[in-house]
């Protein structure tokens, strides 16, 4: 047998799964995981090469209804990786009763002509009757394989990798066999500073941030990274910074731990933060962090 590649793209709700079960394949993290909705914002490109195989899957973020500009952005990228792909995964949180988004995105996933497994996430939280019976209400022939998993313990990932590759033809290397992001340098510093916002601010601050790495400086044994905490209101502001300055203090210190160990070094982090008003409506703003338009044809 010849070396087999692919793309596989990740969709679903948000919250599911989808960042958890891509840094569980490719070994590392690469895709910042928290307990709040809409966590993931790009699509997220994790590697998995083997000696026979290389497979590339693309985390998309959650599909929802968009509240501003940026959600429908967030959107688009997710229905964008709908196409041009080898196989898709619908993941879903097995322990969450069926609703109307997930009835939003079986449309979406009827329409597509490409291969598609229904991931049935978080086994480890359901008894054998509950995932019998879910099973069950998704076998309507609309999905190639359904697979139960746990992203979180690693519970039969192995074997979807396996089957994945039945649907996988002969191909070329796309990656370097030791890469496992094709992110660059500045994406993954801002999101690991995100992600320390997220678990350490309150309810309101998660989905008004955004992270704009402004310098990088690499020294003999030191890497300088100057980034911007963008926030919508004073308010917010107040809230990162916290009182005396103690919140922002332990967002660096957490975010610059983590830096060091991916880098392998010693990370001097500075962090502002500065108010941009309704940035999350405002197309150039979003432009220049990165959240570009995505046109999608279904």
């Amino acid at each position: 047998m010849g070396f087999k590649s692919g793309f596989i793209s990740i969709v679903g709700r948000p919250n599911a799964g989808k960042s958890t079960l891509i840094n569980q394949i490719v070994k590392q993290k690469i895709a910042i995981v928290s307990p709040k909705a809409q966590t993931t914002r790009d699509a997220i490109i994790g590697v998995l090469t083997e000696e026979e195989y290389q497979l590339i899957y693309i985390d998309t973020p959650g599909i929802h209804k968009p509240k501003h500009e940026l959600g429908s952005r967030m959107n688009q990228a997710s229905y964008s990786h709908f196409k041009g792909v080898d196989l898709i995964y619908y993941i879903i949180d097995g322990t969450e009763a069926f609703g109307k988004g997930d009835q939003f995105v079986l449309e979406r996933i009827r329409s597509t002509k490409l291969p598609v497994f229904l991931l049935i996430n978080k086994v480890d939280a359901m008894t054998k009757d509950e995932l019998i019976e879910k099973i069950a209400f998704y076998d309507d022939g609309t999905f190639k394989e359904i697979i139960p998993i746990s992203a979180l313990t690693n519970d039969n990932v192995d074997r979807l990798i396996q089957v994945s590759l039945e649907y996988m033809e002969e191909g070329v290397m796309y990656y370097p066999k030791d890469q496992v992001s094709a992110y660059p340098e500045q994406f993954i510093y801002a999101e690991i500073i995100r992600e320390k916002i997220l678990e350490l601010t309150e309810e309101e601050i998660p989905h008004s941030v955004a992270i704009a790495i402004e310098r990088i400086v690499k020294k003999k044994d030191t890497t300088i990274i100057d980034a911007v905490i963008l926030v919508d209101r004073d308010s917010q502001k107040g809230m990162v910074i916290g009182k005396q300055g103690r919140m922002i203090k332990a967002i660096g210190e957490k975010a610059r731990e983590e830096l060091e160990t991916i880098i392998g070094g010693k990370v001097f982090l500075e962090t502002y933060v500065r108010v941009e008003k309704n940035w999350r409506n405002r197309a150039k703003m979003l432009n220049q962090l990165g959240y570009v338009e995505t046109e999608y044809e279904s």
